[in-house]
């Protein structure tokens, strides 16, 4: 803000894109100022967040200077004058405490919201977004169900986390290419050519490719149950398969090809979309061939009845399978090939894989084998693991599809919101509202806790409007949303330099609400450092309940004092862009109604 003092910088700040890092530097110069030979850098690693009340804390003791903490204190109080960016100073035991100036922090926070979301297209607000990927590109793979298997929770708990991830990055300036790397090779396609000569409809195939294959998957594995033959005939398919036997792939394709249209159309639903649907049919036999090779001259292979393995006992990872007695690959080959593909196309500065913590041995075995291959990028690559989630399925059975998790979500937000006719008759599209009510749902019952944690998934808690629930974050930014139909008076709202904010310097629910938006980079930053979407998902919950805290204080309908009204106004409309900004980032649409 061009009205507050120029402050001296410091690295790693950016305060035209968060301004309480000029409120940070300011607090700094204080305390390096007044403790010598402490720096400004190193005084700004000391100033944190405060708890109850306070804005910024400095622990003393952590710059490990000379003098009793006491000492140390009055230094820094004695010297102290009130400015344009620092209100007061109080000395707690081993805490400096900070406020800051109310009305410079107002000010300061919804110009700078106003300065990254104003004349932006819907949803590209940059607010919360900084540079610190630029130039870097990340390559990372999510969800990857397997074509003709049921889609499971874990499929699903990983495309939730991982567009997160993909939607992170790029607010942080990468590149960002998301695959779908889709499990469509293997000895069950063996199984499916075989069945489906017996129980396949092409009609079926055409109406739900994924649905039509599991079901002829299911019936030839009963076959195979009573007939040691058809497992025979399953192998002699894949093993053509593999020899690219086109009889035996010009299927198979037709299979892949509808089965991905349908995925594509259920991931838009969740409001996900993939760069690349890549699989493991599209890794060559080239690096998979010579992955063995290389590590057989290390000396890092053994046959075992004629299978191929890798010891990897002294690094406590076992021994891996690299190829069957038959000569098939398996995933491990696949992934090592896959891997050393997405390299040389990519040339990514980070790999990303984001699988249950169920596979931490798979995945440390394939970056191992990566390792000791002695690629320089083997080290780029990174594992993003979570935990199972429990008791997810159809209140009639088992939800197996991701269109079933999805209908599911939405029928029983469509019964919910049905309880109250009044509002329901009133809602446009009641049917595409309850079916993203009910997706937010899911998802924020997923990313509410740490991803690693497991989880009971419960229907009934997904419902609910109270609380931290997904529909709670929908209603929040719906009632936003409605300020401007119920107060057209009031718009369009005049440029932030002509508005007065005065009047909400004594409101503590308006600075309450300020500093959480001012917050918000901060919370982008964390993020990216611990790859968690939780940090996220309670501050889009702070920032609900601050603001829901605020309804009957700051009221804007019905306020008389047209100025007042019309910084109330812009205090909600600024709350709405950034509550919205951090659902984006979850990849939650905000809703306009419900």
């Amino acid at each position: 803000m061009a009205s507050l003092p120029p402050l001296p910088s410091v690295p790693g700040t950016d305060p035209s894109a968060c301004i309480l890092d000029a409120f940070r530097t300011a607090i700094a110069q204080r305390v390096s100022d007044a403790l010598p030979p402490l720096t400004l850098e190193q005084a700004y690693s000391g100033v944190d967040y405060g708890k109850k009340g306070v804005d910024f804390t400095v622990a003393l003791p952590r710059f490990r200077l000379p003098g009793k903490v006491d000492e140390l204190a009055s230094k820094v109080i004695s010297n102290f004058q009130p400015d344009e960016y620092v209100a007061s100073v109080t000395h707690d035991k081993a805490f400096l405490h900070f406020q800051l100036n109310t009305s410079n922090l107002i000010r300061g926070v919804l110009h700078q919201v106003y300065d990254h979301t104003a004349n932006k297209p819907e949803g590209k607000s940059t607010y919360g977004t900084n540079t610190s990927g630029k130039g870097k590109k990340l390559v990372i793979e999510y969800s990857s169900p397997n074509i003709a298997k049921s889609f499971h929770v874990g499929h699903l708990r990983s495309t939730i986390i991982g567009a997160f991830l993909a939607n992170l990055y790029k607010a942080c300036g990468w590149d960002v290419v998301s695959l779908n790397y889709l499990g469509d090779w293997g000895t069950q396609f063996g199984m499916i050519a075989t069945g489906f000569e017996k129980y396949g409809s092409q009609e079926q195939l055409e109406k739900d490719a994924i649905k039509h294959l599991y079901d002829v998957y299911v019936q030839v594995n009963k076959d195979a149950e009573s007939d040691p033959s058809v497992k025979v005939q399953a192998a002699g398919w894949f093993r053509r398969m593999e020899d690219g036997d086109e009889s035996a792939l010009v299927n198979w394709r037709v299979w892949r090809e509808l089965s991905v249209k349908k995925y594509i159309e259920e991931y838009d639903r969740l409001n996900v979309a993939f760069d690349v649907y890549t699989g493991e049919s599209d890794v060559g036999k080239d690096w998979q061939d010579k992955a063995l090779q290389r590590l057989d001259e290390m000396g890092l292979i053994s046959d075992e009845k004629g299978a191929k393995l890798v010891n990897l006992e002294k690094w406590k990872l076992g021994r891996a399978i690299l190829r069957k007695a038959d000569g098939t690959s398996i995933y491990l080959t696949r992934d090592i090939g896959g891997a050393i593909e997405r390299y040389e196309k990519f040339n990514f500065d980070k790999s990303i894989y984001v699988v249950s913590s169920q596979q931490d041995l798979h995945i440390a075995q394939f970056f191992k084998i990566l390792k000791l291959m002695e690629f320089p990028w083997a080290d780029r690559l990174e594992h993003v693991n979570y935990g199972l989630v429990q008791g997810m399925s159809t209140r009639k059975g088992t939800a197996v599809f991701l269109d079933q998790i999805i209908r599911e979500a939405q029928s029983v937000m469509h019964d919910q919101m049905k309880r109250n006719e009044e509002k329901y008759n009133a809602i446009e599209d009641p049917e595409t509202t309850s079916r993203e009510v009910g997706i937010t749902g899911v998802k924020i019952q997923d990313m509410a806790a740490k991803r690693i944690n497991n989880y009971t998934f419960n229907w009934d808690r997904m419902l609910s409007f109270e609380g931290d629930t997904g529909p709670y974050l929908q209603y929040a930014h719906v009632r936003l949303a409605s300020i401007g139909r119920k107060n057209p008076h009031l718009l369009p709202l005049p440029h932030p330099s002509q508005l007065d904010t005065s009047s909400l310097d004594s409101f503590s629910h308006a600075r309450d609400i300020v500093f959480l938006l001012g917050s918000y980079p901060d919370v982008v930053k964390v993020a990216m450092k611990t790859h968690e979407p939780s940090g996220v998902v309670t501050f889009a919950f702070r920032l609900a309940h601050a603001i829901s805290s605020a309804w009957e204080v700051l009221i804007v309908r019905g306020e008389e004092d047209l100025e007042k009204a019309r910084a109330r106004m812009w205090l909600y409309t600024t709350a709405r862009d950034v509550l919205a900004a951090s659902m984006r980032l979850l990849s939650i649409r905000p809703l306009e109604r419900m």
